[in-house]
């Protein structure tokens, strides 16, 4: 019998962390520099810390990968280059990477590095994992939405290393895909900056009490070890930068005892790792979607956003400002000076996590330390026990004095886009372009004749398109450009593969591709223009650069940019190639379950009364906001600094005859629409620096 063997991946959030995985068995970590890593928030590594524990690790024969998986704008490129370059230098073992730009620098600029897509890159399908290939990664950390099946049709389609998500939290919205945080004030998770606003406390119009209605329960593949390892995976991930220690130590100490027994007593070592989990201080659960059903068991509306053991609510405080208690209820465990809880407010606006520092019991209750602005009514969990911490060797070295490198000042090599040719400009005349997502919007903004319409490919539109008999459409399929969806999981590749010849031959001969894994939809069909879509993210000329080399001449800025990162991002004598959505209802995220016929409603709003609507759509369902984006007024300054292509996306909730009039006859005369946000155009993302700042206070 052959041997199984798997590797198991542990996060380090923080030396301790860091000790703590390997004291219990990690054969690889993964950590975060000060920048450019999608955990912003956690204790991240200081250089001279990195290169001690790299160096400490190798001797011991384990593995460590860089995280610089968040999107870096046109004007951080030198010190994207300048980390890259240490990197470099200094020899982990992989870089994990979402941007396309940051895999053009390594490809070009540092070919030894080696490349891990991460699982933000939102690869779904062996397609995804196989174009990424000839970039030179070596892995993919596959999408957290697939079923065992598609990651063994995936396998059986690539040769490329594939890394799986097995505990830890989860996102409800597919990975890469979510842009609610960044709606909410430029706090993008596509930048490190995540505030975790699904897991909110929401009120849904017509249901009498609100929940937690997007807060996911945590991910546990233990059980499933064995038919993962099976199924050919490479590598399994524990998630968890931001946790402690204790919790580290735990989760790697169950997964290794499983590990170690695949080739000999599974059921007994399956037993004894749930067993250590059961005191983890996590939330209730899931498979999440490793069965293929649609069960929706991983979404409880009761359940709170937040980990921990309830400890219930605060029955008073008292106390001055910087040394205020608060009381909870006698009987709350036992509860002592110097175990960490977290407090959520109780109209859910704050929630922090906080070392007790003193713990008193009177005849009213139990009184605990808490820190400002938290009063009656507030909820306080336990998260972790001061008992449960456990002492490790430590992995960095006492003296970090011989690791002195650090990123230098080199500029990053400048990129040249291509100029735009007379066959470029043909296809894509410029003007104001239209989208949406049913057939029967197309009868509506005809009204307007746009120079195009996007239409959305959708289960229901791909069947109306390949009909042989049907109504004629009020567009000609040259005016048509169809534009796929940006998740794409194994299982719909097949299926969308066998249709876009029989697309191309009914004259349908220009799409949008919004995933990585589309692009070879096309491959050997005559005659086909593509276009990126927002979801290929393009903040950096870098990563322009990289979809130009797949063919992608054209492209969507993507709907998180500003005007002066696209204007330093795209050349003037290209911006002929740029499109600029001015009017939309974005995705804020995409669940692959439908959520909508799960709850009864389908509009909800949070504690600023900021209003939602649940939408149905071919994956699942999306959450778009109440108050549309629009920038339509801004059309002929863009046209000044030479952007020629705009358009008016309406592929949210259905659309009104009313509505479109409103937003076309702002768009001709130039006004702002009102009751409408710029969503990030004009202030940007929330700033790194801003944050690390914050974090320290």
């Amino acid at each position: 019998m052959t041997k199984q063997t798997i590797e198991l991946l542990a996060p380090a959030g923080s030396p301790e962390a860091l000790d703590a995985a390997i004291g219990e068995g990690a054969d690889a970590v993964y950590l975060g520099l000060k920048s450019f890593n999608a955990r912003l928030r956690s204790a991240n590594f200081a250089y001279s810390q990195f290169e001690g524990a790299l160096r400490t690790l190798h001797r011991m024969r384990r593995k460590v990968y860089v995280t610089v998986n968040t999107v870096f704008e046109q004007r951080e490129a030198d010190r994207m280059y300048q980390l890259l370059k240490y990197l470099a230098s200094v020899g982990p073992d992989g870089i994990i990477v979402q941007d396309f730009g940051v895999l053009a620098m390594i490809h070009e600029q540092f070919p030894t590095l080696r490349a891990h897509a991460s699982t933000q890159m939102n690869i779904a399908s062996a397609r995804g994992a196989n174009a990424l290939s000839r970039y030179g990664v070596s892995r993919v950390v596959l999408a957290r939405e697939l079923s065992l099946d598609e990651i063994k049709m995936v396998r059986a389609n690539t040769n490329m290393e594939l890394e799986v998500f097995v505990h830890g939290a989860l996102c409800v919205s597919a990975s890469g895909l979510c842009l609610f945080s960044s709606f909410l004030g430029g706090k993008s998770a596509n930048r490190g900056m995540c505030t975790q606003a699904c897991r909110r406390y929401y009120r849904a119009f017509g249901v009498e009490e609100g929940g937690y209605y997007f807060s996911p329960s945590d991910l546990q593949l233990l059980e499933r070890l064995p038919e993962l390892t099976d199924a050919g995976v490479n590598a399994v991930k524990i998630e968890g930068r931001m946790k402690s220690a204790d919790y580290v130590g735990a989760v790697v100490s169950a997964y290794r005892r499983v590990i170690d027994a695949l080739n000999g007593n599974r059921e007994s070592a399956i037993a004894e790792g749930q067993k250590i989990l059961r005191g983890d201080f996590a939330r209730t659960k899931t498979f999440f979607y490793f069965d293929g059903n649609d069960t929706m068991d991983w979404l409880r509306a009761e359940q709170s956003g937040g980990t921990g053991i309830p400890l219930g609510h605060l029955l008073k405080t008292r106390g001055p400002f910087g040394a205020r208690l608060g009381l909870l209820a006698h009987g709350e465990t036992g509860l002592r000076a110097g175990d960490s809880i977290r407090l959520h407010r109780a109209d859910d606006s704050d929630r922090q996590s906080y070392k007790a520092r003193s713990v008193e019991r009177d005849e009213a209750g139990v009184w605990v330390s808490i820190p400002d602005g938290f009063d009656k009514g507030d909820m306080v969990y336990l998260i972790q026990t001061r008992a449960l911490s456990r002492r490790y060797a430590p992995v960095l070295p006492r003296q970090l004095d011989a690791f002195r490198r650090v990123p230098g000042h080199e500029h990053a090599p400048q990129v040249k886009l291509l100029p735009v040719d007379k066959a470029d400009a043909k296809r894509f005349p410029q003007g104001v372009y239209a989208a949406v997502s049913r057939i029967e919007d197309l009868y509506i903004v005809q009204s307007s004749r746009p120079v195009k319409v996007f239409l959305a490919y959708t289960r229901k539109t791909a069947a109306y398109l390949l009909a042989d008999k049907k109504p004629p459409l009020p567009f000609k399929q040259g005016e048509l450009i169809l534009t796929l969806d940006p998740y794409f999981p194994e299982a719909l590749s097949a299926i969308v593969a066998e249709e876009m010849p029989a697309l191309v031959e009914r004259g349908f001969r220009q799409f949008v591709v919004n995933n990585l894994g589309q692009v070879s939809l096309f491959r050997g069909l005559s005659d086909v223009s593509l276009i990126a879509g927002p979801y290929l993210y393009t903040f950096n000329r870098y990563a322009v650069s990289f979809i130009a080399s797949l063919g992608l001449r054209h492209f969507i800025s993507p709907l998180e940019n500003n005007r002066q990162n696209l204007e330093k991002t795209v050349d003037p004598y290209c911006r002929a190639l740029t499109f600029i959505t001015v009017f939309a209802y974005p995705a804020l995220f995409r669940i692959r379950a439908a959520v909508n016929r799960m709850y009864e409603f389908s509009a909800f709003t949070d504690s600023h009364d900021e209003r939602f609507n649940l939408v149905e759509n071919d994956t699942g369902s999306l959450v778009i906001p109440e108050q549309a984006f629009s920038i339509v007024n801004k059309i002929p300054f863009l046209m000044e600094a030479g952007f020629s292509h705009f358009i008016q996306d309406f592929s949210g909730p259905p659309l009104k005859k009313i509505n479109y009039k409103d937003v076309s006859n702002a768009t001709k005369n130039a006004l702002p629409l009102p009751r409408t946000n710029r969503f990030n155009w004009k202030d940007g993302f929330y700033q790194q620096e801003e944050a690390r700042r914050e974090s320290n206070t």
